[in-house]
């Protein structure tokens, strides 16, 4: 098992691509948190994954609330001991433009994307000090460097993780912590069914979508997590700063804006 006796938290963690995160670090040997703020997915994976002996605790969290996250972290170290891998995941989506963007919606979209992968950092990695070495690992998105029209923040916070992901590595480096992400392109979640139903003709938009991916196919969530269980585990013990696109070659086909509207 690549993560016998490791501690994980994945924020995030009770549905899509987080709960398979969860289950392939729990499968690899992993104790793992799931932080979610939604209490009952959180509670029905927790109990769904106990049931298959996987070593698993919901906690309730908001990331983008400081005191929150202050509580898992606390939580997380005083119970199991460390905390060995972090993965930053709790996203949230509006399909809008900048004029049609609220300072409210920005704000709260900031407050889980970006700031929230802020504030799990800072918390955990006194923690990570403590020992010899960790993982943190921040689910970006092909958001981050190419995108479809009217996501206004939704690809800044995934720029900015972009961004915070190499800080994060130069600064934390020497402390044998290593900080990579994986872009995700289009993944088959609930997350990815609520934005197309959104749109005026769904069934269109998922057609293009497709066209878009040279593979032919949407990603699965055991695709996202088998690379976050790469950066997670000893595999990747000298590789730090890099982002590792699971996109079906998607981002190396589209060259110009993708626009359902």
């Amino acid at each position: 098992m690549r993560l016998r006796n490791k501690v994980a938290i994945v924020t995030g963690g009770s549905q899509g691509i987080g709960r398979g995160i969860v289950k392939m670090f729990a499968e690899e040997g992993a104790t793992v948190v799931i932080a979610d703020i939604n209490s009952e997915t959180g509670d029905l994976t927790e109990t769904e994954l106990q049931e298959e002996n996987l070593q698993v605790t919901f906690h309730r969290t908001d990331v983008g609330n400081e005191d929150d996250v202050k509580e898992l972290i606390r939580f997380t170290a005083g119970r199991f001991g460390s905390v060995d891998v972090l993965v930053n995941n709790a996203a949230v989506n509006y399909r809008k433009a900048v004029h049609e963007t609220s300072l409210d919606e920005w704000n709260s979209l900031m407050d889980v994307n970006l700031t929230g992968a802020f504030l799990c950092s800072k918390y955990a990695i006194p923690e990570m000090q403590k020992q010899d070495g960790a993982s943190i690992i921040n689910i970006i998105s092909w958001h981050a460097e190419t995108t479809i029209t009217r996501l206004a923040a939704y690809a800044s916070a995934k720029g900015g993780l972009a961004a915070l992901t190499r800080q994060m590595a130069l600064d934390y480096g020497k402390d044998q912590i290593r900080v990579n992400a994986v872009g995700p392109s289009t993944v088959d979640t609930p997350m990815l069914q609520k934005t197309f139903d959104s749109l005026e003709n769904p069934e269109k938009a998922m057609e293009e979508s497709l066209e878009f991916i040279p593979m032919g196919r949407f990603g699965t969530v055991e695709d996202i997590a088998k690379a976050c269980l790469f950066f997670a585990s000893d595999d990747s013990a000298f590789i730090s700063g890099q982002t590792l696109m699971v996109d079906g070659g998607q981002i190396n086909k589209v060259s110009r804006p993708i626009d359902f509207d």
